[in-house]
């Protein structure tokens, strides 16, 4: 079988690819890979777990806690919170492992599974290869050693992390928020509550939208990867600019005042300049993935400052933060880290911070995200094919080598199959649209002839 873990945990289509028995026999074979890894050194374990609202997360959260209770883990149930408040969480109160459930910017049938490290930080690799490998092992055999008597886990409900996270948050920004005018999409997701609570406690005036989850419209046209009725808000509230979220919070993305998108490598242009006039940006680096616009890059570069580019995932950009001492990174997509402040990706404290710069300035978001330009960049996502052969078909391989060679120097072409999803992704970026547009068709009629 094709490995459990993707760049972002384990996801499916809940009750069908994603199971309470999987979910179960994971959290267990996590608690056991982490005992044998000495993360417990010999004291009773605990584990943070939250979830965002989706219907499915309730049956699942259910069966991680079961499976980490039978292991010996002690469980703190923190509810819906977004994932980078349950990474914090398990950062600040010690906990030896985090589980979020959740799916992402994914359609409501989809969850997820993804386990942190203490400390809050995702597993590596490695980690994540072990527990797959000893869940598989007792799926086909092997027996679990279960403690009895008072060496089950205790679980008990943790509702004070809303306000230790919101609390963090406001702690943290460089300056307070008010007169700003500012629309919230919270994508019926996680930070329904959290974001609008510390906007509203950092002064700003805001008009919320998307934020009444019940379990079923998580993503549903709105939020992060639905822009449109953000854009409309902002316009029709006369706003300052409008921020949204997606399904767990780890993402933002941002519309100005005229109801233009300003993504995760422009959020992120502005947030470098901020942080390296505070000398918050270490050795004026920032890190990206291969994904990000050739313009960001090159905005990075008038301004003096270096861009380091990873693979694509947000983990990635963390173990190079981690590795260089680096102070943000971030994808296009609006996974914004800033490492001196959260483990991952957080969508709240990313637009929070961008709403203090247009604060401190008073120039509007749509002057500051003008120190980049982006260059055309087309996407697309090709459905039913087989991903994991990208790398190993001549034919794609001449498709790409043809393009690479009508774009030269003025554009390029990247092909990955998705880490969450089961497709192959496109991009073509190129000095003009009409190009990037053609020559992305080309290529994804090619990956579909290749690769279906």
């Amino acid at each position: 079988m094709g490995r459990l873990f993707g760049t972002d945990g384990v996801r499916g289509v809940a009750n069908a690819d994603l199971t309470a028995e999987m979910a179960l026999g994971l959290s267990v074979a996590a608690a056991h890979v982490l005992a044998e890894a000495g993360t417990f050194e010999g004291h009773r374990p605990t584990a943070v777990v939250g979830r965002d609202p989706r219907a499915s997360g309730e049956f699942l959260e259910a069966a991680v806690v079961a499976g980490l209770a039978s292991a010996g883990v002690d469980v703190l149930k923190v509810g819906v919170l977004p994932t980078p408040a349950v990474a914090y969480l398990t950062g600040v109160l010690g906990a030896d492992l985090g589980v979020m459930l959740s799916a992402s910017h994914n359609a409501m049938p989809d969850n997820g599974v993804k386990f942190l490290a203490r400390g809050g930080h995702k597993l590596d690799d490695e980690l994540e290869e072990r527990i797959e490998a000893v869940y598989e092992a007792h799926r086909h055999g092997e027996p679990w050693e279960r403690p009895t008597g008072a060496g089950v886990g205790r679980v008990r409900e943790y509702l004070e992390g809303f306000d230790q996270y919101v609390a963090h948050l406001i702690g943290v920004l460089p300056n307070r928020l008010d007169g700003l005018k500012i629309v919230l999409d919270e994508a019926h997701g996680a930070a329904a509550r959290v974001s609008p609570e510390a906007f509203s406690r950092a002064g700003a005036e805001i008009i919320t939208i998307g934020a009444d989850p019940d379990g079923l419209n998580i993503n549903d046209g709105c939020g992060s990867t639905h822009l449109g009725l953000l854009k409309a808000a902002v316009v029709e509230h006369g706003a300052d600019f409008g921020i949204a979220h997606d399904g767990d919070a780890d993402r933002c993305l941002a519309v100005d005042h005229t109801g233009e998108e300003v993504d995760g490598d422009q959020i992120m242009a502005v947030l470098a300049l901020a942080m390296r006039e505070r000398s918050a940006l270490r050795a004026d680096t920032v890190v990206a993935t291969v994904m990000s616009n050739l313009g960001f890059k090159l905005a990075l570069e008038r301004e003096g400052l270096t861009l380091v580019q990873t693979a694509v995932g947000d983990r990635y950009v963390l173990e190079s933060m981690k590795e260089h001492g680096y102070a943000l990174g971030g994808e296009q997509s609006g996974h914004v880290i800033i490492l001196d402040h959260a483990t991952t990706g957080d969508g709240t404290l990313t637009g929070l911070m961008l709403a203090a710069r247009v604060a401190e300035t008073g120039r509007s978001l749509r002057e500051l995200a003008a120190v980049m330009e982006r260059l055309p960049q087309v996407l697309i996502n090709v459905p039913d094919v087989d991903r994991s052969r990208v790398g190993n078909s001549a034919e794609l391989a001449a498709a790409v080598s043809e393009a690479e060679r009508e774009l030269g120097s003025t554009g390029r072409v990247l092909l990955r199959p998705s880490g969450t999803e089961p497709l192959v992704r496109v991009m073509v970026e190129a000095a003009d649209i009409d190009q990037a547009r053609s020559v992305a068709g080309r290529l994804a009629d090619a990956v579909k002839s290749a690769l279906g």
